[in-house]
């Protein structure tokens, strides 16, 4: 089955980086539509990070990580990359890893993704 691992998560000051990596594995990685992030903060809901579309180069951000984090992937290692510089401590969350197989969706929502990851935790500290 398929099974996505988050590595990478930390405790760093505020304007240090990090990269978070997202290994996939039990299906082909050139198969899923598109993967993304996401990050929950405690008492908050679950928002998008980024996402990247196997076809087209479509790679959208949130406007609050916009110019800070840079989403990619190694289809070598079947692993999805967040490299997040000038972190903030309002970046503090757990953050998600997910996957699609769906074809033809916004893959900037949560709705859109089969697949998710156990989290990992980053928090910045002031």
């Amino acid at each position: 089955q398929v099974q996505l691992v988050e590595s990478g998560g930390g405790l760093v000051q505020a304007g240090g980086s990090l990269r978070l990596s997202c290994a996939a594995s039990g299906r082909s990685f050139s198969s899923y539509y598109a993967m993304g992030w996401f990050r929950q903060a405690p008492g908050k809901e679950r928002e998008f990070v980024a996402a990247m579309r196997w076809f087209g180069g479509y790679s959208p951000y949130a406007d609050s990580v916009k110019g800070r984090f840079t989403i990619s992937r190694d289809n070598a290692k079947n692993t999805l990359y967040l490299q997040m510089n000038s972190l903030k401590p309002e970046d503090t969350a757990v953050y998600y890893c997910a996957a699609t197989i769906r074809t033809g969706l916004r893959i900037d929502t949560s709705e859109t993704y089969d697949y998710w990851g156990q989290g990992t935790q980053v928090t910045v500290s002031s």
